[in-house]
């Protein structure tokens, strides 16, 4: 029987790329897998067909020689090639070569170095505007004798023989397999006999790297800032990770935080409270005068407008909240008891004017105990 030409077996023109080859290839594979057609014949050989297209058209001096000569210009390549029970892992492994770097065999794992945290501590004043620090940051580094390989210099790690140098090994049962790390190298695909000295073998040493980390102004508790490349060195060639610096702000003796906001508390005399005065407020921009009414009460919160902080995400300021504490006097003098004494037997005459909300309260008191009795 003739066979039939191979680009009408993939479904493709003759001039279609590798890419078109694939994907179809990819399509007809899926499809007519023995492991999905267990009871199917057909399938088996249209597969089997599929197989013999792909791996002709796939090389450019096999296609070449096919596009002159015919099946008879491949005589003797992958024609009659019976199916070899392979999994479905090994029929793709040219398919999807290209998107992971690489064919699957032969080629040693390339690991990307692990990322690293590291917390940075700084100042209220330091993260609103911003600063330029120095960390030592602990770290693997690629080993400079050996270059990263793990093996002595002058040597070379070889392939390993368990895993063909893919690094895994599978276990196929059915139309089901499962996939693990090579016991033999670990995943490396290579196998090292003759190890550095310097690393013995791992391909990386620990070291301490000095950094210089700019603090964008603005920074609040919780932000990371990310210094690429700066992680463990990657194995078998592999890039490097990255390195994220999480800020931690230290707590403030006079200030509080939220977001672009800021709050504080202000301790005023009884006299001020009373009789209104102005007080000197701390900001982060210089000190301010606060202006205390009369009759002010304790708990009272006023806001400064455009005296917070600016974010990392927003240039313009946030308020400051400024919450007056009304302070007890303590230490009194016999004096200065006898006439606050005075003074309270002058008010208590008019408690309701004076004090609204105590003279509310004792009345909400008297009129509860009246119900219950």
């Amino acid at each position: 029987m003739a066979k039939r030409d191979y680009y009408e077996i993939l479904g493709v023109s003759k001039g279609a790329s590798q890419d078109e080859i694939k994907k179809s290839y990819r399509r007809l594979a899926m499809k007519y897998h023995p492991d999905r057609n267990t009871d199917d014949k057909d399938a088996e050989v249209k597969f089997k067909e599929g197989k013999e297209a792909y791996e002709v058209l796939k090389d450019e001096e096999k296609r070449s020689a096919y596009d002159r000569f015919g099946h008879e210009g491949v005589r003797g390549g992958p024609a009659g090639g019976g199916f070899s029970g392979e999994g479905f892992g090994d029929i793709f492994g040219d398919v999807f070569g290209d998107i992971f770097g690489g064919s699957r065999r032969g080629a040693s794992q390339v690991f990307r170095g692990a990322d690293l945290g590291y917390e940075l501590k700084l100042d209220l004043e330091n993260a609103v505007a911003g600063d330029s620090v120095t960390i030592d940051v602990p770290t693997q580094v690629a080993c400079d004798p050996c270059n990263g390989s793990g093996a002595e210099k002058g040597s070379e790690p070889t392939q390993c023989k368990t895993c063909g140098g893919v690094g895994q090994v599978r276990m196929q049962q059915g139309f089901f397999s499962i996939q693990q790390a090579c016991p033999a190298c670990k995943g490396a695909g290579t196998i090292i006999t003759d190890a550095c000295k310097n690393c013995h073998g791992r391909g990386r040493v620990s070291k301490t790297k000095t950094l210089n980390v700019k603090v964008p102004a603005g920074v609040d508790d919780g932000d990371r800032i990310r210094l690429s490349g700066e992680g463990e060195a990657g194995r078998n060639g592999g890039p490097p990770g990255d390195l994220y610096v999480e800020v931690r702000v230290v707590p403030h003796k006079l200030f509080e935080r939220a977001g672009a906001d800021l709050s504080c508390e202000v301790p005023i005399g009884f006299a001020t409270a009373t009789l209104s005065g102005e007080v000197e407020l701390p900001t982060l921009d210089g000190q301010v005068s606060l202006k205390i009414p009369a009759g002010t009460q304790s708990g009272k919160v006023f806001r400064l407008r455009g005296k917070g902080v600016a974010t990392v995400r927003d240039p313009r300021k946030g308020d400051l909240f400024a919450r007056v504490a009304v302070e007890t006097p303590i230490n009194l003098t016999s004096e200065q008891e006898a006439l606050l004494r005075q003074f309270d037997d002058l008010v208590s005459v008019s408690r309701d004017r004076h004090n609204p909300r105590a003279g509310g309260w004792l009345d909400t008191v008297k009129r509860f105990f009246e119900k219950i009795s």
